[in-house]
């Protein structure tokens, strides 16, 4: 019996090699204060990247040219500072009551709450008396569902709300994100269970700071290939993620520490089993800021694009309970069918479904310069996204290893 579980072991480390204890230790670094959500304060984009460079340079990657690193800048809206708000006197947590939208400006100050009336849009009387009202020194509060709705306003009366302090959207889960540029109005985005309708005064102390010219970069590093070296397989990941906002920061486990640890499980494994064609690997800078690192890569590729055998970018890969999704797999059909066949005959993921285009990651940009790219996704599990409690104690791993196994049984015969 002892015999058969040490061969049975074995033969499962063999179809699965990763280290789960090393991808664990990376995936907390990568989430760890020390890179302050992998974003634009305290350069944590920068201590990320150096970071992914030392684990390049550890495993033995090639670099291109001078080092791992291609450098670029972009504008962006920044936080650094404290950040508070109060409803009627009571302190609101940030992070878990509210956060501030990712465009506003500084803004502070106390403001009576206004709460849009929907009946606005149907009730012409009740349209005319609202508008009426001057909102100056007024925080406009509405449900974030209502956005659209804001359509059917005229210009006139959406420059009146305008003048009002601060608008304040309600929302059933905090979902934070970065910004290029700055708005005039700033916003909060507050947690719908937190208002009550009696609510009647907020106060408020934003702090930004908007960065014209900000210095990131790409990492990128390569295996190169036994036979046919001038052809390359591609995999990648983007590490930045949404940084800090006052005290808190983002720490980004499944998006996308996931995709990074997976990216270096991957160096990990082609350097030890070398592929015939070469192996690049690119973690890439401001996907969250708008996939700005991705197109940058392909205005300034490292080797000709021509010479991409095939491109698998890998971004929220940290569940997949209910299978993984494949973006482009509705455009590559016969590839599709390849990923299904290998699951099918390895029983690895519970289900695969596929999409069509979509500029939903870095592997967009690639595509449109046509090159056979492919985004790879996990669904299932846990729900955490872009707010603070997506963080890597928590982050599953249900199907890691055997997306793996997908993976590098599907280059082994591709083409």
């Amino acid at each position: 019996m002892r015999l058969f579980v040490l061969l049975f072991l074995g033969f499962w480390s063999h179809c699965f090699p990763q280290d789960l204890d090393r991808v664990r230790k990376n995936l907390q670094k990568l989430c760890s204060p020390e890179f302050n959500g992998r974003g634009y304060v305290k350069k944590g984009d920068s201590l990320a990247s150096a970071w992914i460079a030392q684990e390049f340079e550890k495993i033995g990657l090639l670099h291109f040219e001078n080092s791992y690193f291609q450098n670029f800048s972009i504008s962006i809206n920044t936080f650094p500072k404290t950040i508070q708000c109060s409803i009627d006197g009571k302190k609101l947590n940030l992070g878990k009551d509210f956060i501030v939208s990712a465009h506003s400006p500084s803004a502070f100050g106390k403001a009576t709450i206004v709460l849009l009336d929907t009946l606005l849009f149907s009730d012409k009387d009740r349209r005319k008396k609202f508008f009426e009202q001057d909102f100056q020194k007024k925080a406009l509060v509405y449900p974030v569902s209502w956005s659209k709705k804001f359509a059917e306003l005229s210009r006139n009366e959406i420059e009146k709300l305008k003048k009002a302090s601060i608008w304040v959207s309600l929302h059933s889960k905090l979902t934070a994100s970065v910004s290029v540029w700055q708005d005039k109005l700033p916003e909060i985005q507050l947690l719908q269970s937190v208002w009550k309708p009696s609510c009647k005064r907020i106060t408020f102390h934003i702090r930004n700071k908007f960065i014209e010219k900000y210095n990131t970069r790409n990492v990128i590093g390569y295996i190169r290939g036994t036979t046919q070296p001038d052809s390359f397989v591609v995999f990648t990941a983007h590490y930045d993620h949404l940084g800090s906002m006052g005290n808190i920061y983002f720490p980004g486990a499944n998006d996308n520490a996931s995709g990074v640890t997976m990216l270096l499980e991957l160096a990990q494994h082609y350097k030890q089993n070398p592929s015939k064609y070469s192996v690049a690997l690119i973690a890439f800078a401001a996907e969250e800021a708008g996939l700005i690192g991705s197109q940058f890569y392909t205005q300034n590729p490292l080797f000709p694009l021509s010479q991409i055998k095939v491109l698998l970018n890998l971004d929220l890969v940290g569940t997949g309970n209910e299978g993984i999704t494949i973006v482009n797999g509705a455009v590559f059909e016969k590839d599709f069918q390849l990923f299904e066949k290998i699951n099918d005959n390895h029983k690895l993921l519970p289900k695969i479904a596929k999409r069509g285009k979509a500029a939903n990651s870095d592997h967009y940009f690639f595509s449109e310069k046509g090159v056979k790219a492919f985004f790879i996704y996990t669904m299932g599990g846990i729900k955490a996204y872009h707010d603070i409690d997506d963080r890597a104690e928590t982050l599953p791993l249900t199907k890691y290893k055997e997306l793996f196994k997908l993976i590098t049984e599907y280059i082994k015969i591709c083409e």
